[in-house]
């Protein structure tokens, strides 16, 4: 792989699938990665508004950072995208704020993918983000933290460091979040995930900032007994209630996150964020029926860590299979995507109880020197 663009512009419809951001994030991610220049027009087209939000755009901006890029629709509203990358350059210091509440950790979806490969052997890629920590439509910071990081250390042998500096609350957003990436030197493995295993323990924090302790409290509470009446022994639960201080948090808000660890290394999640139109005991309840419709289908990864997955796969070296609980609007797109850029090869295998085993012929992908 050369640093000029040698490659076609390569179209994606943005409508396609989920027809969100999801598509922008994966596509960028793996332009910058494979040198492949990409034109997405009907940019969030399912979405209302359609077109890029701030956060889209900061992500983009970001990636560019990362790859040199050219870029040409990269702003709000726009609903069509050019994205053509160049050369990349080591070590990276990068920081991204789109001055509003959107997602940190779709920031880090779409910076992640090209910073573990173009990383520098003795100096690993630094990497702020600012904007909302726990936000509604997107995996909380927590939820980052505590299953998708673990995944990709138990099954990568990726050590990435993740710091929350601040969180930051809808609407007002304000939260620092900083991660340090390494850089890997050879292609990802394969991964075979199908047996989940019993569930061994469930953890999980229910927190607030700039709003009363006892907010957080009946948001365990309301957990708690759920899972009780569900049949889940209380010699397994650990819930703990936080509230932050106002060093630690910008706004007012909470949320809460559940998981489930089994004896087979799986972390299975269930979550809510807390809005002021719902009591503390729905968010608590919502937490916990996500959790048990994770849990009911026995795949050995969420919903949420589903999608997250299919890049990762599709980029490594060999047959990977994991076996799901039924697939999200989401993973079918990011499949799709993966297929399209890479040439990576997606089998599905669905079972009548709700089960799917996906399997990948990954392309073994390692960055030219």
């Amino acid at each position: 792989m050369t640093s000029t663009i040698a490659h076609s512009l390569v179209h994606i419809d943005g409508s396609f699938g989920e027809g969100g951001g999801q598509i922008l994030r994966n596509a960028v991610a793996l332009s910058a990665l494979l040198s492949k220049p990409i034109s997405i027009p009907n940019v969030r087209h399912n979405r209302k508004p359609p077109g890029l939000r701030k956060q889209h755009e900061a992500g983009i901006i970001l990636a560019a950072a990362i790859c040199s890029a050219e870029t040409e629709g990269v702003h709000l509203s726009s609903t069509s995208v050019t994205f053509k990358p160049g050369k990349i350059e080591l070590p990276k210091i990068l920081t991204a704020d789109p001055g509003t509440a959107g997602s940190t950790t779709l920031l880090l979806q779409v910076s992640l993918p090209c910073l573990l490969f173009f990383s520098s052997p003795t100096s690993p890629s630094q990497l702020t983000l600012h904007g909302g920590t726990n936000a509604i439509q997107a995996p909380q910071i927590d939820f980052t933290q505590h299953v998708f990081l673990p995944f990709m250390k138990r099954h990568f042998g990726l050590d990435i460091a993740l710091n929350i500096i601040r969180r930051g609350y809808f609407p007002k957003g304000g939260g620092a979040v900083f991660c340090s990436i390494p850089s890997l030197t050879e292609a990802l493995p394969p991964v075979t995930l199908t047996e989940r295993g019993s569930v061994q323990l469930i953890r999980g924090e229910a927190r607030v900032g700039g709003l009363p302790f006892i907010i957080a409290e009946r948001m365990k509470n309301a957990a708690c007994a759920t899972l009780i009446a569900a049949g889940v022994s209380p010699t397994i639960i650990r819930i703990d209630a936080v509230r932050e201080t106002p060093e630690e948090a910008f706004g007012s808000g909470g949320g809460i996150l559940l998981f489930a660890e089994t004896d087979n290394g799986c972390v299975i999640s269930g979550s809510s964020v807390s809005t002021k139109s719902r009591d503390p005991e729905e968010i608590g309840k919502k937490a916990v029926e996500e959790l048990l419709r994770n849990l009911r289908h026995d795949g050995c990864v969420d919903e949420h860590l589903q999608d997250q997955l299919i890049i990762f796969i599709a980029l490594a070296k060999g047959r990977s299979t994991i076996k799901t609980g039924p697939l999200t609007d989401h993973t079918i797109t990011a499949i799709k995507i993966a297929e399209q850029m890479t040439g990576a090869t997606f089998h599905l295998q669905q079972n009548p109880s709700g089960f799917v085993i996906i399997s990948c012929d990954g392309i073994g992908y390692t960055p030219s020197p």
